[in-house]
């Protein structure tokens, strides 16, 4: 009998006991919950998400440049394109007032780009890349020092590791055949080391060609959704159409350190239109300027 009584005690603080009172509550509530859930009596806010690309400009955030930029820049988003090779493209990364700023910069100094000889690691003129550029010092300004800190925060690589940005102008019928940005010379690796990744700024839009095309990427080109809308160059592998203000993210090494082969890339002829372009290279140590 006195088994019995203390058995009745313990279901009874067990029954009262405040942990065991919340979570009946919260249980009940559920359950209500998920009642009028079902029956339409209320309902859980979800967010619309507009495309990333649309032609109405109302439906686009509009974000503030921030860190000494220029201007405003639309809604931002990144976009994987590529693996192998490591290529991504970051929306509205410059705004369209820094992209006019760093043009009307560099026009007065545009000289004919050249390529780095294999042999002597020297600079020269070449068939193969025809337009024209020029260099704007690492920290020229607080507007190139606001891009060059936002291409440090997307790449995660310190500014200190990071050529100057290079302007570059292509006009219709000038061209970059595929190429390499890292090195097969010890001459250039002096200084920082093995290039280990490209930023490519649009500044421009370009009517027909201009492309930036990979052909060596591990992509079936074809079934791109823009593929119909590239150039004959465009469509010999994976392909970026210049946009004001985008700017494409790849690497030249993989994450073993390797060279990665599959990052030969090159800019197609312009067929109509104007292509203006920034780059940015960067090493795997401190680059001196």
């Amino acid at each position: 009998m006195a088994r019995s009584s203390r058995y009745a005690r313990a279901i009874q603080g067990r029954r009262y006991s405040p942990y065991m009172m919340v979570l009946v509550a919260m249980l009940a509530v559920s359950v209500a919950l998920l009642t009028l859930l079902a029956f339409g009596v209320v309902y859980l806010p979800v967010a619309s998400r507009a495309p990333p690309r649309t032609s109405v400009l109302s439906d686009r955030s509009v974000l503030e440049t921030s860190g000494g930029g220029m201007g405003e820049r639309w809604e931002q988003w990144t976009e994987v394109l590529s693996w192998e090779p490591r290529a991504f493209i970051y929306h509205n990364f410059l705004s369209k007032e820094e992209c006019e700023f760093l043009i009307e910069l560099a026009k007065p100094h545009m000289q004919k780009s050249t390529v780095v000889d294999i042999v002597t690691g020297r600079r020269k003129d070449s068939r193969v890349r025809t337009g024209s550029g020029m260099f704007l010092g690492r920290g020229r300004d607080k507007i190139i020092q606001a891009i060059e800190k936002r291409i440090a925060d997307f790449t995660f690589i310190p500014v200190e590791h990071g050529e100057g940005l290079q302007a570059l102008h292509y006009e219709a019928g000038q061209k970059y055949d595929p190429h390499y940005d890292y090195f097969l010379d010890e001459f250039n690796t002096k200084n920082g080391g093995q290039r280990i990744a490209t930023v490519l700024m649009y500044l421009s839009d370009v009517e027909e060609g201009g492309e930036t095309v990979f052909p060596s990427a591990k992509v079936n080109s074809s079934s791109l959704p823009w593929y119909n809308e590239l150039s004959e160059c465009g469509k010999k592998g994976l392909s970026v159409k210049p946009k004001m203000g985008d700017a494409l993210l790849f690497w030249s090494m993989r994450p073993d350190a390797t060279l990665d082969p599959s990052s030969l890339h090159g800019g197609c002829p312009v067929i109509k239109g104007n292509k203006w372009s920034s780059t940015k290279w960067m090493h795997i140590n401190e680059y001196k300027v």
